[in-house]
């Protein structure tokens, strides 16, 4: 029984955590209602896939998988490319499937070359505190947003709405924070259902009509044609896969770092079979023409809330969401769930995630030094937040995927000045001695 919460637990979390991207790009592309439901379905499996590729032989750690944010961004600025650079919307989305492809020849290139061994050095506890507070800022006004039903078509926020999320997030607080170990090491799952409940009793909750719908479907395999090679892709898959690898690098660090703390847990370095296996799931995303997948750092608040930091209910859950992937009534029916309520439960995940990133700081000893780099990555990070996205449509799309990420600015500018003072502490030193 506790094998079988823990699993349902994790695949409510992971598909609810997930299933926005998916939506939004599908809404850009104007596909329809029955493509959009393939499209859903294809992106939720290869997160299923690459969580449990992961867990196994990657990085061995409890971290769902995603849609990586800066693919949703390279998707986005290719949407207005329809027409423009290529005919038709199908042709874009051929053109984005082969990136995938090309993503997952780097990951696994610079995996074996030993690159990606060297890079997770640069991500020290002030980098990890940069990228984390950097995280949360980006998220909190999209959680606040989706708890006040917005985006809607009044444009208004919705009373009800906003009643419903109050109770699921005091709810979901008194759970995780109960002196019960069982409430506690399920209180996503508990919170979940407990906020579905209160938004159907409001009439907030869409309930989901089951019409003719087929009791399996087998997802297809490159559904907008077979790839491509596009000049143009390829360097766009270069520098997002970098960033990429820096984000997975994060997602790791924090992961280790709350195993460590709270679970006194110690964890090998697989840095290297991560990246091969970031490869492999990238491959995977682009043969299913879906989104490609990146690991979560939400996964640490989500451990951290529920205690569960076993791989068997992980891959179990995993499992789960791949098995109900191919049954589109099992797939309406999750898909049904109040988008207010998987904010809501997520925003109290998160703010365990401040609490992680000063946790962080606890082992820097260079006070200035950190000081120093965390005020520019901050101040950039939050900065670039505030750009209209319409402003950087016309720069390279690598770039303006780069430049629209806030998240991923800051934290590379604060990684890259952490050095440069490391660097010059050593040459300053060096002087001295000499």
């Amino acid at each position: 029984m506790k094998m079988i919460a823990g699993s349902l637990q994790w695949a409510v979390f992971l598909i609810a955590s997930s299933i926005a991207a998916p939506v939004a790009i599908a809404a850009l592309f104007h596909l329809n209602d029955v493509d959009t439901a393939f499209f859903i379905q294809r992106t939720i499996l290869v997160l299923g896939i690459a969580g449990i590729l992961q867990s196994l032989f990657g990085h061995k750690l409890p971290i769902n998988e995603g849609p990586a944010g800066l693919w949703w961004g390279v998707f986005t600025i290719y949407a207005g490319f329809i027409g423009v650079l290529y005919t038709t919307a199908d042709a874009t989305l051929q053109v984005l499937q082969s990136g995938m492809l090309y993503s997952g020849v780097l990951f696994i290139l610079f995996a074996v070359t030993g690159l990606m061994n060297r890079m997770k050095r640069l991500f020290t506890p002030t980098i990890t505190f940069v990228y984390l507070l950097l995280l949360v800022l980006q998220l909190s006004g999209t959680f606040v947003k989706g708890m006040m039903g917005l985006p809607n078509e009044s444009g208004k926020v919705d009373g009800l709405v906003i009643l419903g999320s109050l109770i699921t997030i005091i709810v979901t607080f008194w759970i995780s924070g109960h002196r019960n170990a069982l409430l506690q090491r399920y209180s996503v799952l508990i919170a979940i259902f407990a906020g579905w409940l209160v938004f159907l009793l409001l009439q907030e909750a869409d309930v989901p009509v089951f019409n003719g719908q087929a009791v399996l479907s087998i997802p297809d395999v490159f559904v907008f044609g077979p790839p491509i090679f596009e000049p143009g892709m390829m360097i766009t898959s270069f520098f997002i896969t970098l960033l990429l690898i820096a984000n997975m690098m994060a997602s790791i660090r924090v992961m280790e770092g709350t195993l460590k703390r709270e679970f006194h847990e110690e964890v090998s370095n697989r840095v290297k079979q991560a990246g091969i296996f970031a490869g492999i799931n990238h491959f995977i995303a682009g043969a299913f023409s879906a989104v490609g997948p990146v690991p979560i750092s939400g996964a640490a608040g989500f451990v951290s809330a529920t205690k569960t930091r076993a791989l068997l209910p992980f891959i179990f859950g995993c499992l789960l969401v791949i098995i109900v992937t191919f049954f589109p009534t099992a797939m309406l029916l999750l898909s049904s769930l109040p988008a207010p309520v998987a904010y809501a439960v997520t925003f109290v995940i998160f703010t365990g995630m401040v609490r992680m990133a000063f946790h962080e700081l606890a082992s820097e000893n260079n006070t200035e030094q950190w000081l120093k780099v965390t005020a520019i990555g901050l101040m950039t990070g939050v900065g670039f937040m505030f750009l209209p996205p319409d402003s950087v449509a016309e720069l390279p799309a690598a770039i303006a995927a780069s430049l629209s990420n806030g998240l991923i600015t800051g934290t590379v500018v604060a990684l890259t000045y952490e050095q440069w003072l490391i660097w010059r502490n050593a040459r300053l030193n060096g002087q001295k001695n000499g």
